[in-house]
């Protein structure tokens, strides 16, 4: 089921985390993974765990000449991109929003606004070329709820869901289903960026009582990135416990 023989997919931020586990899951079907994320010897070393002919490369997902550079040469080796998964994210700084800075402000919404857009603007061109494609960004239930003293993540992953509601309605007749992931509060390395206060104010708020683990999101990026996603575009899945109010 959901099988994925034969296909291509790059993952960013695939070097730990949530990225891995996905990438694993989805080279476990079948698929050949590019893992892509910004500290190259990392990714390397995911791709070497995750197996399957694994291959990666070091990528800035904030440049985009470096994301137009990298896409490129991944088609010109005569690979077809048929899975993009936008991964990559950063929580930022914790605090009100009087003490952001700009500089705070502007570094999540580059990595978990900006790469994303970038990768798809890339990416999308290629796939309606060959009338298919699958992408799935990965955004939260911050996204949906708004989490206090996430300001800048909170409002970029609202604008992914956006973003991605706006692309799906854009390429919907051409064969391509472009979807958003809204995991809630998952247990990962990502919740060392947070305070103890702030973990708890979001796993108080989930009906099950426990934080997710990645194994779980990667389950629904697996049906979203696979052909049998084929009448589902434009939407975002929670994977939150049933802490979603809509």
């Amino acid at each position: 089921m959901f099988d994925l023989s034969g296909q291509f997919a790059v993952v960013t931020g695939a070097a730990a985390g949530i990225g891995e586990v996905i990438a694993k899951r989805l080279a476990d079907a079948g698929a050949t993974i590019c893992v892509a994320d910004i500290d190259g010897n990392e990714a390397a070393a995911a791709a070497t765990r995750i197996g399957h002919g694994a291959q990666s490369i070091s990528l800035d997902i904030t440049d985009p000449d470096a994301v137009a550079r990298s896409v490129a040469g991944l088609l010109f080796d005569g690979k077809a991109i048929d899975i993009l998964v936008n991964n990559a994210g950063l929580a930022g700084k914790a605090g009100p929003i009087w003490e952001q800075s700009d500089t705070d402000w502007h570094k999540v919404f580059a990595v978990n606004l900006h790469g994303p857009f970038y990768l798809c603007r890339a990416v999308i061109p290629h796939m309606r070329s060959r009338g298919y494609g699958r992408i799935v960004n990965i955004a939260s239930i911050a996204g949906k709820e708004g989490n206090p003293n996430m300001t800048a993540y909170s409002a970029s992953k609202a604008a992914i869901i956006g973003l991605t509601k706006s692309m799906a309605k854009e390429v919907a007749t051409e064969g391509i289903c472009i979807n958003a992931v809204s995991p809630a509060v998952i247990r990962t390395k990502i919740l060392d960026q947070l305070t103890a206060e702030q973990v708890s104010y979001m796993v108080e708020r989930i009906p099950m009582k426990r934080t997710g683990q990645p194994e779980e999101v990667a389950a629904v990026v697996h049906f979203l990135a696979s052909r049998d996603c084929s009448f589902v575009t434009g939407q975002c899945y929670d994977v939150s416990g049933g802490r979603a109010t809509y």
